[in-house]
């Protein structure tokens, strides 16, 4: 086995824990003695041992004059936990192998240096981009101070999310109802207008055949209509987060919050508003399931970073029948959002694309 190929193993064991350690990346780590694995971890929740604590507690005395490898930058600052460059210098390991950077600002290149400062050999970029790619929901997090934004929306193959009459279940298929369930596990927030809410009220908490982590509940609600009798309201699955403007009912609130309803009043009530309200109470990840209108506001404020449609292989038709984002929309193609496809993959009958904003 190569670098590549110990690092790729490092970058599945952090894979593994998608959905559990924000707001902290993904991270895994292995350590080599002479050809031979003597330690592996991953990081497995915040506030726990990072993946350079766990591999070298395995190791044992095997670390030292070993190598490590790590898919991102050794922390060099006291957080919830000592700094992981301390320990690998305290250990003796005679090598660094890191995949990425870490875009923190406390961290930033500092581990690298301190490593490196205290004699041992360092390379950086093995698997890079993978690496990147594993936490680009944290690396965005990191840069904006705002969450990583996923648009969720399924139509049939005429581009249609319900019929004229405005009915919309079931679109897709169980198979793609699950993958849905298996993408709500891995974002920190679920975020819907009030008119999804009254007209399903629906859970949007995570049910999967082995369980899953349900994230918090954002409802859109310029006028607190969130009924007290709605699902997110009564069954304490998740907390349930209400964006209202300051006009909104002052008695209303009271009553949403004496029933554990987080009441969030925007001065100034707008996309971005609620984006930085919600990086500023460590929201890492959105997932928007909203309707038209919602999806519409997302795609206007440029604040969708990542698009997942599922496509049934069904057509509807209807010239009033409802569509994907709604809104004004634009007059010229040239002012069209423009997006990357990175993943095209059958579930069960129907098709899932994954689309990321195009850069540059």
């Amino acid at each position: 086995m190569n670098d590549q190929d110990y690092m790729k193993l490092a970058l599945q064991l952090a894979s593994h824990t998608k959905g559990q350690t924000s707001p902290n990346p993904m991270v895994g780590s292995v350590v080599v003695k002479d050809g031979s694995i003597v330690g592996m971890g991953a990081h497995l929740r915040a506030g726990e041992g990072h993946a350079e604590v766990e591999a070298l507690k395995m190791a044992g005395e095997q670390a030292k004059g070993a190598t490590i490898y790590v898919t991102l930058e050794p922390c060099s600052h006291f957080g919830k936990t000592p700094p992981c460059a301390n320990l690998i210098i305290e250990r003796e390991l005679a090598r660094v192998v890191v995949a990425t950077v870490d875009p923190n600002p406390e961290v930033a290149g500092r581990g690298i240096k301190r490593l490196r400062d205290a004699g041992l050999k360092v390379d950086v970029g093995i698997c890079e981009q993978e690496a990147i790619e594993l936490n680009r929901m944290f690396f965005h997090f990191i840069q904006t101070k705002r969450p990583f934004v996923t648009m969720k929306t399924a139509t049939t193959l005429d581009g249609k999310t319900a019929t004229v009459t405005g009915e919309s279940k079931w679109i897709t298929e169980e198979a793609a109802r699950e993958d849905v369930h298996r993408d709500r596990h891995v974002h920190d927030a679920i975020l819907v207008g009030i008119g999804t809410v009254l007209a399903d009220d629906p859970a949007l908490t995570t049910r999967l055949p082995l369980g899953g982590r349900n994230p918090i509940r954002i409802v859109l609600d310029r006028h607190l209509r969130l009924p007290l009798t709605a699902q997110m309201v009564t069954d304490k699955a998740a907390p349930t987060w209400v964006f209202t403007t300051l006009e909104s009912s002052n008695e209303k609130q009271k009553e949403l919050e004496q029933v554990g309803i987080t009441v969030i009043r925007l001065q100034a009530y707008s996309i971005e508003s609620i984006l930085i309200e919600l990086g500023q109470r460590r929201v890492m990840s959105l997932y928007v399931e909203g309707g038209q209108e919602v999806n519409g506001s997302f795609l206007k404020e440029g604040a969708v970073n990542q698009v997942i449609t599922y496509i049934a292989p069904k057509m509807v038709g209807g010239k009033l029948a409802a569509t994907a984002v709604g809104g004004e929309g634009i007059e010229d193609m040239s002012e069209a959002v423009q997006f990357d496809i990175v993943d095209v993959s059958r579930v069960g009958r129907d098709l899932k694309i994954t689309s990321i904003v195009k850069e540059g």
